[in-house]
């Protein structure tokens, strides 16, 4: 499939299943000049070998359906259209795709569970998940991430008409993996979608989240927590693309940083098209800077193709621990270390309070606390 262009007043022009349409990334274009492009291992210009060792495992409840598939699969790339050159390597070298489906009408009580763990080698993996929520239905996935991997991947949520899906999606990794994954989701007439990444470990994660609107009534609600520590990149790049009218978004990511060189980026895009009428969004990410050395880039985007729309919006914050926040605390006894870890704890726990499952829950607070401990 050819070249597909998009108009130029819009933030992402370019998307293609050919690896060909794209250029070996410079590090000067838009899309990459925050990537240390020297640290994705030859992601991104195709000389990373293929022999990484990435093992994927999914677990469902009764009634839900997990299948691994060949590249000729229809449901394949139904979704979702490579944006850069790292997503459209992924999508010509995986050799298998995990297939998940919840059919129509099921209220699926478990979550799936998919994991996914490296286990080294000396080159890169490759994967594609798609996930079908059938009409009506009802699901939430857990997508977990651990081990030591140079590892590109797409996910496609495909979510029916008047079906909810949550996913939680992990990056647990070891201090020396880099990722790089587009997750892509598509929503039907009053579809809900509710999507909650957190990003711990890695020494490189650059995550790509996006939404867009088949009909009337979606509803995308998209929630992030990170943490970079000393020499960790963590990059999230959210877009949101609204064509269809009467949809509704909300983007809400915060991150922590400490020691030297950890750097997180945050970019939020947003486009509201002309037919998309009566869209109501909001955007918007806080980063807490906890030492010197730490570096936030926070670039909300939006762009307004109509001016009929119920609400649009977009927020960014970068800086340090409020002086008076820690004044309150030790005025009141607690000591500086602890009333520190409070702040951060409320600062990162509003959001982390969002995700449903509760053991999951328990096991994101409590990793916080170990990177507060460090």
């Amino acid at each position: 499939m050819g070249l597909n262009e998009k108009p130029l007043s819009t933030l992402h022009e370019k998307a293609s299943y050919d690896l060909g349409d794209f250029e070996v990334p410079t590090g000067r274009e838009e899309a990459w000049r925050f990537t240390p492009l020297s640290r994705l291992k030859g992601l991104h210009n195709g000389k990373a070998a293929t022999n990484g060792q990435v093992v994927t495992q999914a677990y469902t409840p009764e009634g839900v359906r997990a299948e691994w598939v060949g590249r000729d699969d229809e449901r394949i790339g139904k979704a979702y259209v490579p944006a850069d050159r790292v997503s459209a390597q992924a999508y010509t070298t995986f050799e298998k795709a995990l297939v998940v489906t919840v059919p129509k009408e099921a209220e699926v009580t478990g979550a799936i569970s998919i994991e996914i763990k490296g286990r080294g080698g000396d080159g890169a993996a490759y994967g594609h998940i798609v996930v079908v929520v059938e009409p009506l239905a009802q699901a939430t996935v857990v997508i977990e991430h651990e081990g030591t991997a140079v590892y590109a991947d797409n996910v496609e949520f495909v979510v029916g008409e008047g079906a909810t899906l949550k996913v939680v999606s992990l990056q647990e990794w070891d201090h020396d993996a880099v990722h790089v994954s587009h997750h892509h989701a598509q929503l039907a007439k009053d579809a809900t979608f509710k999507s909650f990444v957190v990003t711990l470990g890695g020494d490189l994660v650059r995550l790509s989240p996006s939404v867009s609107y088949t009909a009337a009534g979606g509803d995308a609600d998209l929630s992030g927590v990170y943490f970079a520590d000393a020499g960790q990149h963590l990059e999230h790049r959210l877009l949101v693309d609204h064509s269809q009218p009467n949809c509704k978004s909300n983007v809400d990511y915060r991150g922590a940083l400490q020691g030297e060189d950890a750097h997180a980026v945050w970019i939020g895009d947003v486009i509201i098209r002309v037919e998309a009428e009566g869209t109501d969004t909001y955007e918007l990410n806080r980063n807490l800077i906890l030492t010197d050395g730490a570096r936030a880039d926070s670039v909300p985007n939006l762009e307004i193709l109509t001016g009929e729309v119920a609400g649009a919006g977009h927020a960014s914050a970068s800086g340090r621990l409020d002086d008076e926040h820690l004044f309150y605390l030790q005025a009141r006894g607690i000591p500086y270390d602890e009333a520190r870890r409070l702040v951060i704890r409320g600062f990162l726990g509003q959001l982390v309070e969002k995700i449903e499952i509760g053991e999951i829950r328990d096991r994101v607070l409590n990793a916080v606390e170990a990177e507060l401990a460090r």
